[in-house]
């Protein structure tokens, strides 16, 4: 069974950790942005200017924590949930 609290603060701990080392590189090399569109998403898109302030710092981890807490409590939910199918020689 999946331990759905400690799943969730671990899901918190990494989005924080991810998003404030993508903020981090958007903040000291803006160019990382567009060079990761282009090579990592095969897109080459004008998104205007970086706008880099603690204001966004602040409210991009806390939607993204949002989601990502959100995503993981489904993920339990449905894995508690969805019931295993056994197969035809009854092994689990």
């Amino acid at each position: 069974m999946i331990d759905t609290r400690h799943l969730l603060k671990v899901v918190a701990a990494w989005v924080t950790l991810v998003y404030i080392i993508c903020f981090g590189s958007v903040a000291l090399m803006p160019g990382v942005r567009s060079w990761f569109m282009y090579y990592a998403l095969h897109m080459n898109v004008s998104m205007g200017e970086n706008v880099i302030t603690f204001a966004t710092l602040i409210s991009g981890l806390l939607i993204w924590n949002v989601i990502g807490v959100l995503g993981a409590w489904l993920f339990a939910f449905l894995h508690k949930n969805i019931k295993r199918q056994r197969s035809i020689q009854g092994v689990r």
